[in-house]
């Protein structure tokens, strides 16, 4: 036993050497799952953010609750919005949408190759999920694929993976795993 524990600890131990160090994970560990069928729903607003023809366009997705029924409302940054009702399928298959209830979705036009992203809504310095009570700090969203938070000022180019471009140092935008099928195809975000 003791041989196998020299074994594996003199071939891990060269391992260590090569990490990263203070890298950042591309993606965060947190719980995200949406799924949405935009061949059923057929969502113009959302379709556009879903389009690898047409970069630089990104959609906020929340979820709204409205008279006993469940919603998706879509916004991008082109000025257009639109609502779904979510059917029993959307909602099974939907189990948290970001941290507080909110994604941002598109391909950036600057990244190479083309990249499909998807964002937490929600400013990865100032909102906490663990501050008690929570507090929402939503970032909103620019023609030009900015996302700004109204409370730190700090501006993020989501073009190119959510990196701050304006205001002080901190984190990058909180992103998921996200991919599309096309604009009227499926998108999913875990």
């Amino acid at each position: 036993m003791k041989d196998i524990t020299k074994v594996l600890f003199a071939l891990l131990v060269p391992l260590t050497m090569f990490s990263c160090g203070d890298s950042e994970y591309e993606y965060t560990t947190h719980v995200c799952y949406f799924v949405f069928d935009n061949s059923t729903h057929q969502d113009p607003t959302l379709a556009t953010a879903m389009n690898a023809s047409a970069p630089g366009v990104f959609c906020v997705c929340t979820i709204a609750y409205r008279n006993g029924a469940t919603y998706f409302d879509f916004k991008n940054n082109q000025g257009n919005s639109s609502s779904q009702l979510a059917d029993a399928i959307d909602q099974r298959r939907t189990q948290l949408l970001g941290y507080n209830g909110g994604l941002i979705v598109g391909y950036g036009n600057l990244s190479s190759p083309m990249t499909f992203y998807a964002f937490d809504r929600e400013c990865p310095n100032c909102f906490s999920p663990d501050a008690l009570p929570m507090k929402s700090y939503p970032l909103s969203i620019s023609s030009a694929g900015i996302a700004t938070c109204a409370k730190c000022k700090r501006e993020y180019n989501m073009n190119i993976g959510g990196i701050i471009s304006s205001g002080d140092k901190g984190n990058k935008m909180t992103r998921y795993r996200g991919n599309t099928t096309g604009p009227y195809g499926v998108l999913t975000v875990n």
